[in-house]
Parts: structure tokens; sequence; C-alpha cells
């Protein structure tokens, strides 16, 4: 297609983001899985291990979560605050999706476990001042890892040190912050704005935008994150990421 203005091209995306913002996008969508949990801290739990397996296809990451969901007795902070660490691992075995396993599973649980244990919300590990969340999101990563574990588990947690474009986490941080106005996003978290959120970087939506002339990086790591957001906010600088659902709906349903 032509490029367009930048008026023209706000106004399409607009159009996109309102048209795959819907109920109907979460029928094949992991997030419509994390919609069966019912509590803040349930969403919080079981929204971040969704986010966290959610790559590969996408059938085989709405299994998993429906796996995990079972797993953890459908409420996953009940889970967590009545099981112990040996009972956890013992529980989560047989888990697998890609190379995130029960081992990976189990760790993960019992550090939140450990959070929750002397905090109300996971929202505080992400705060930032930053008009990014890539601090808050290392901060988190420093969290997780401050126990022992396995050098494995690493990679399964974005470093933006090294230049990743954190899509799995920049996902999660998405259900959690943005208005929960047409309940697709929850909205639960307060202390965080929607204008410091990240556009979650993925073959579709980088594609999209490669072709519509927002981001010109040839690879999908921060740099090319930074190049997007900043275009993407100059579209719309308080709610910059529900360009997200426009990218991403037209690069994995419509022929562009």
């Amino acid at each position: 297609m032509a490029r367009l203005s930048k008026k023209d091209l706000k106004q399409y995306l607009n159009e996109k983001a309102e048209q795959y913002e819907s109920s109907e996008f979460l029928k094949t969508d992991p997030l419509g899985v994390v919609h069966r949990a019912e509590t803040k801290k349930d969403k919080e739990i079981f929204g971040l291990i969704t986010a966290l397996i959610a790559w590969g296809n996408r059938k085989s990451i709405i299994n998993n979560a429906e796996k995990v969901f079972d797993i953890l007795e459908h409420q996953p902070y009940n889970f967590i605050s009545q099981h112990t660490s040996s009972e956890i691992k013992k529980i989560t075995k047989g888990f697998v999706h890609r190379t995130f396993n029960e081992r990976d599973l189990s760790f993960l649980l019992i550090r939140l476990k450990e959070y929750y244990s002397a905090n109300e919300s996971l929202e505080s590990l992400f705060k930032s001042n930053s008009p990014f969340l890539s601090s808050g999101i290392l901060h988190f990563r420093n969290f997780i890892l401050s126990a022992p574990h396995e050098n494995r588990f690493e990679k399964h947690l974005a470093n933006p040190l090294n230049g990743s474009a954190a899509k799995r986490i920049n996902l999660y941080l998405r259900w959690m912050v943005r208005s929960d106005k047409k309940k697709v996003d929850f909205g639960i978290w307060n202390e965080i704005s929607t204008t410091q959120l990240s556009c979650p970087l993925d073959v579709h939506t980088a594609r999209i935008a490669k072709q519509l002339g927002i981001l010109t990086r040839k690879q999908n790591d921060a740099k090319a994150l930074k190049e997007l957001d900043l275009n993407l906010r100059s579209l719309d600088p308080l709610d910059p990421v529900k360009y997200d659902f426009a990218l991403f709906g037209i690069g994995a349903f419509e022929q562009f």
C-alpha cells in the first residue's frame, strides 16, 4: 500500500485498534484464558505465567495456559499460599511448554509465594519514574533471580540490558495496566501509567510496523522497540500501546 500521511495513518490505526480490541479477540488469544481468573492477585499470578509462555503456536499456548490454571486449582493465589515449596514441586511435575518446564514453573511459583508473603501486588516490582518501563522490568527480573536458580531459567525473563525487546513482559504489563473499559485488558494496576507502556514487539507487529513506515530497524530488539514506541506515542501520547491490537490484528488476521 502507498505510504500514508501521519493523519491518515493515525485514523487507520485507530480504526484497526477499535476493531481488534474486542471480546471477539479474546476467543483466540491467551489473554482469554487469563480472564478465567477472578481476583486481582489471581490475575497477576496467572497472567504472568501465561505471558511468559506466550511464544510459539497460539493454540499450544492457550492449551498449556489452561493446564497451568488446572494445576493452580483455578485459584493461583490460594494455591501458592496454601502449598509448601515441596508440594508445589510435586504438583507441577509433568508440565512443559516448549523449553519452559516443570522446574521453571515450580521455581517461579515459589518465588511468587515468597514475594506475596510480604507484598500485596506485583505492581510495585515494575513501578518506575522513567518514561519507559525497562528499569521496572529489570527490577522484576532481578528479584525473581535473586534466589538460587538454574541458569537455564534466566532465558525465560527478558533482560533489557542485553537488548531484549521484552515482548512477553510488555504484553503482561499491557494486560495489567490498560483500561478495562472494553473488558479486554484488566486495568487493575493504577500506579503505572499507560503512557509508560511499550508495544509487545513480535513478528506480526514488527512486519506491519515496517510496512507502514513506523519502524525501520531490521532487528526486533530494544532499539527497534524504542523507535516504534516513540512513533506510536506521537500518534497517541496517552495510550500508545492500544496500537498493539491494530498492528497484531492486521498482521495475524489480514492479508496486508
